[in-house]
């Protein structure tokens, strides 16, 4: 075998490092808690559009759960330290998903997760906004920032309110700019098709692009507001086309939030993929979860943007094809 070596520079692994320094001087001085969750857990995602790995524990039946899932995020256990009273606190490590392989993509990533008690979404997307102009100026590269509403930011690139237009009038919207089977697809299908071919490709290079208050079909985790409609406390943040993070306010609602479980599991058999458990554990920590926003942010994405590649093998040590 001749692919023994490392698919990233040395010279990158060690700007990683960096990265992974000015992180935790930046939650230090602001006095946020670096914290460690578990990576296998009795409980998985049940979000339809993430697929988990598992395996199965061979120890003592003290240990639980014989099946065990690694963690897509560490979402979950750090809101039940959230609950419990840990404040302000944050994770880097390693995180999960089956089936996502390419340049942009590998099943096992690095995530930085963290949350402020008391902020709301936008509140958090400004902090966010503030590590990574931070990164990039420490890697001698400014760059222009724009805030937007979803609704202002279809509106604005291709003339279609995304919160009132009619099903039809988002297919067509579609139909006329991406060559694509609309069979089977659903409204927030039409949604993103929009999003990811047309609207995110002409975001500029050096642009971070913060969208928030997402329709309320899309609210995954996130609190809903009722302005003249149902909006969800959401944002995503963008260095150029890259999606980087994704951020809420989060839902403290068990009822709320094993209601939003239990649909993504029909979703999930109608769809005839596998149907990981509901996280009980978080449902019974959600009444003492304090009011908080919270964010996930990909490294390696990160990563590429900061070193302007391409390739995700350029700036991890070994990607899946080598591990």
């Amino acid at each position: 075998m001749t692919d023994w070596r490392a698919s990233a520079s040395h010279e990158h692994l060690r700007q990683r490092a960096a990265v992974y320094r000015y992180i935790r001087e930046f939650f230090h001085v602001r006095d946020v808690l670096e914290v460690e969750t578990p990576i296998l857990s009795q409980a998985g995602n049940t979000d339809p559009n993430i697929r988990s790995f598992h395996l199965f524990y061979g120890g003592p039946p003290a240990g639980g759960s014989v099946r065990r899932w690694l963690r897509t995020s560490p979402e979950f256990p750090l809101k039940r330290l959230l609950a419990g009273g840990i404040g302000d606190c944050y994770e880097i490590g390693k995180v999960f998903r089956d089936g996502e392989f390419g340049r942009r993509h590998n099943p096992e990533f690095s995530m930085l997760e963290w949350y402020r008690v008391g902020w709301n979404h936008l509140r958090l997307a400004d902090e966010a906004e503030a590590l990574l102009l931070g990164l990039f100026a420490e890697a001698g590269k400014a760059l222009q920032t724009l805030h937007t509403n979803y609704r202002k930011l279809f509106m604005d690139a291709i003339g279609i309110d995304p919160l009132l237009a009619c099903d039809a009038s988002l297919a067509d919207a579609v139909s006329a700019r991406i060559c694509i089977s609309l069979d089977g697809l659903t409204r927030d299908d039409l949604l993103d098709l929009l999003l990811t071919h047309v609207i995110e490709p002409a975001f500029p290079d050096n642009q971070l692009t913060v969208i928030h208050d997402f329709p309320a079909s899309q609210c995954a985790l996130a609190k809903l507001r009722q302005d003249d409609v149902a909006v969800a406390e959401r944002f995503e943040i963008y260095i150029g086309s890259s999606e980087l993070a994704n951020g809420y306010h989060e839902l403290n609602d068990a009822a709320e939030q094993r209601q939003r479980f239990e649909d993504d599991v029909l979703r999930r058999r109608s769809g005839g993929g596998e149907l990981p458990d509901m996280d009980e554990r978080l449902l019974q920590s959600l009444a003492s979860l304090p009011d908080c926003a919270g964010i996930a942010m990909g490294l390696d994405r990160l990563m590429l943007c900061l070193l302007e590649k391409t390739e995700m093998s350029e700036v991890i040590a070994f990607d899946f094809s080598r591990a």
